[in-house]
C-alpha cells in the first residue's frame, strides 16, 4: 500500500510539474497577478520572486523524480517477494529444519479451550455475499449432512454480512433482518444444534458492516457478546470496517474478545482485518484465528497471492490460533478441478480453517470429492499443529514448489506445487527437509491413496501436471545402513 501511495503522490507531482512552464507562471497561478504585482511593488521585487519560484519547482521536480523510482523499486521488490515467496532473489532466505520443528509455546496463544485443530464448516458468503437468506441457510444446513461432510470435520454452519438489520431495536440489541431471516438468529443456531453441528455468525468491528452496511459493534461489544451467547452462537468472524479514525486494530480486537470471554459462552474469534497490521504478531493473545491477507476469489492468481501471504506468518500458528487466509473457493466454477485441488491442498497443509465456500445443495461430485478427502483433512487436523510451509522454488520460473512441515507420529507432509502452465518434474531433495544424507522413506500418495511400492532415499522426483499439486505422507523414516531413525536430530 505504502508503495502505492508513493508511486501515485511521484506521478501527481509529475502532473504538477508539467503544468508549471515557468517560476512565473507558478507564482502567478498559485498567488494571483494583482497580489504579485502589489507584492513586488511593495515588499519583494521580481528578480527575487522568480528566484523563490525557481527553487520550488526545482523540487517538484526532485520530488516528482524521487516519487517515481521509489515507487517502482517498492512495487517490483514487493511483487517479487509475493510471487516467489519470502525472498525476490530466487532462493529461501533459510533452509527451515523440517524434522527439529516444535509446536507454539502455548503460553502465547489465547486459550479458551477452543480451536485446538483449525476449525471446519460452511459459509455462504463466497457464493451469495449479500443475497442470503434463512432458506439458503436451512437448505445448505442439510446438504452437509446429507453428503456426510459433518462425519469429517465440517461442523460449523456460519451465517456472513447481511444477516442483520441496519439499525438496532429499541433497547440497543442487534436483531436479525425481518425480510431475510424471520425466524431470527436462535431459530438457526438451534436448527445447526440439532443436527449436531456448531453455529456461527459475523459482525464488524465498526459502526456498519463492510458490505451491508448493518448495524456494527463498535462501542456495543459486551451487549452483543450477551447476544452472541443467548442466541447459542459458537462461532463469530470480526470484520474491519468504518470503524473510528485512528482506532487501530489492536485497540479494537481485544475489546471483543474480552467480552466474549465473560459472555458465559465459549466462541471461537476470528479476527477479519485482512492482514494489514500483521495480526500474526499480536492477535494470538486474543483470538483463535486471524486472516493474513486480502478477501480469497474464484481465480488462480489470488489463490497464489493468499498462500504466499500466508506462508510468511508461519511460525506465529498452532494449536489454538491459527493463520487464516480466507475461505475455500473449491466448487463455485471459475477454476479447474486440479487448481481446486492445488487450493485445497495448501490449505490443508497450512493449517487453515477450511470453509467451505459453494452451494452445497448443487455441488459437483467432483468438487465433492475433493473436500471429502479425508487423507487430507487429517493432515489439516494434525494434533502436532505446525503450519507447513514453502521449502523449495524450482525452474527458471521458480514456480515448481516444495512446500513440507512435520506431522505426529515422526512423519513429514510435503506437497509438490506446479504453479507453471505445463506439467513439469518437481525434485524434492533431502536437504530441504533437514533430512541426513542416507536416509530412506516410506511415501504415500494422498490423491491417489496409494503406498509406493519402494522406498525413497536421498529425495525423488514426480511429475505434476499444470496448476496441480500432489501430497505425499513420508514415513518410518531411517538410515538405511544401521535402520535406524532420525527424526528431529535424534536417534531413536
Amino acid at each position: 500500500m505504502r508503495s502505492i501511495v508513493v508511486l501515485v503522490a511521484g506521478l501527481v507531482l509529475g502532473w504538477i510539474d508539467r503544468a508549471l512552464d515557468s517560476s512565473r507562471s507558478f507564482l502567478v497561478k498559485r498567488i494571483g497577478v494583482k497580489r504579485l504585482q502589489w507584492i513586488s511593488k511593495h515588499l519583494v521585487p521580481w528578480s527575487l520572486l522568480d528566484w523563490i519560484g525557481g527553487t520550488l519547482r526545482r523540487n517538484f521536480v526532485m520530488w516528482r523524480n524521487c516519487g517515481v523510482i521509489l515507487g517502482v523499486v517498492l512495487l517490483t521488490w514487493k511483487t517479487q517477494s509475493r510471487l516467489l515467496g519470502s525472498s525476490g532473489n530466487g532462493k529461501m532466505q533459510t533452509k527451515w529444519n523440517v524434522t527439529a520443528a516444535v509446536p507454539l509455546p502455548r503460553r502465547l496463544v489465547y486459550d479458551n479451550g477452543l480451536g485446538k485443530t483449525p476449525i471446519m464448516g460452511w459459509s455462504g458468503w463466497n457464493k451469495y455475499e449479500c443475497k442470503i437468506n434463512e432458506k439458503i441457510v436451512f437448505g445448505n444446513t442439510d446438504a452437509l449432512v446429507r453428503h456426510g461432510l459433518d462425519q469429517l470435520g465440517y461442523n460449523y454452519v456460519i451465517v456472513d454480512d447481511c444477516w442483520a438489520a441496519y439499525k438496532r431495536d429499541k433497547q440497543g440489541n442487534l436483531k436479525s433482518h425481518p425480510t431475510t431471516f424471520p425466524s431470527g438468529m436462535k431459530a438457526l443456531a438451534d436448527y445447526a444444534h440439532s443436527k449436531g453441528l456448531k453455529f456461527g455468525l459475523y459482525s464488524d468491528a465498526g459502526r456498519r458492516t463492510c458490505i451491508g452496511h448493518r448495524a456494527g459493534s463498535e462501542d456495543h461489544e459486551i451487549r452483543d457478546a450477551k447476544t452472541f451467547a443467548s442466541w447459542g452462537v459458537d462461532y463469530l468472524k470480526y470484520d474491519n470496517c468504518f470503524h473510528k479514525k485512528h482506532y487501530y486494530p489492536h485497540l479494537r480486537y481485544p475489546v471483543m474478545s474480552e467480552a466474549l470471554n465473560k459472555s458465559g459462552r465459549p466462541i471461537f474469534y476470528t479476527i477479519c482485518e485482512w492482514g494489514e497490521d500483521h495480526p500474526a504478531l499480536w492477535a494470538g493473545k486474543y483470538a483463535n484465528s486471524w486472516r493474513t491477507s486480502l478477501d480469497v476469489k474464484d481465480r488462480w492468481d489470488r489463490i497464489q497471492i493468499l498462500a504466499d501471504d500466508n506462508n510468511m506468518w508461519a511460525a506465529y500458528a498452532g494449536p489454538g490460533g491459527w493463520n487464516d487466509p480466507d475461505m475455500l473457493q473449491v466448487g463455485n466454477g471459475r477454476m479447474s478441478v486440479a487448481e481446486y485441488r492445488s487450493h485445497f491442498s495448501i490449505w490443508s497443509i497450512m493449517k487453515a480453517p477450511l470453509i467451505i465456500g459453494c452451494e452445497l445443495r448443487k455441488i459437483r461430485e467432483e468438487h465433492l470429492e475433493i473436500y471429502k478427502n479425508k487423507e487430507i483433512i487429517d493432515i489439516n487436523q494434525d494434533p502436532l499443529g505446525i503450519q507447513a510451509r514453502k521449502v523449495s522454488r524450482q525452474g527458471r520460473c521458480k514456480c515448481r514448489e516444495v512446500w513440507a512441515g512435520p506431522l505426529s507420529g515422526k512423519r513429514i507432509v510435503l506437497a509438490l506445487w506446479n504453479r507453471d502452465w505445463r506439467r513439469v518434474a518437481i525434485k524434492v531433495n533431502w536437504f530441504d527437509l533437514g533430512l541426513e544424507p542416507g536416509v530412506s522413506v516410506c511415501v504415500r500418495d494422498l490423491w491417489k491413496h496409494e503406498d509406493w511400492s519402494e522406498r525413497q532415499q536421498d529425495g525423488f522426483e514426480v511429475a505434476i501436471d499444470s496448476h496441480d499439486c500432489g501430497v505425499y505422507i513420508l514415513s518410518d523414516v531411517r538410515l538405511t545402513s544401521d535402520n535406524v531413525y532420525v527424526i528431529a536430530d535424534h536417534v531413536f
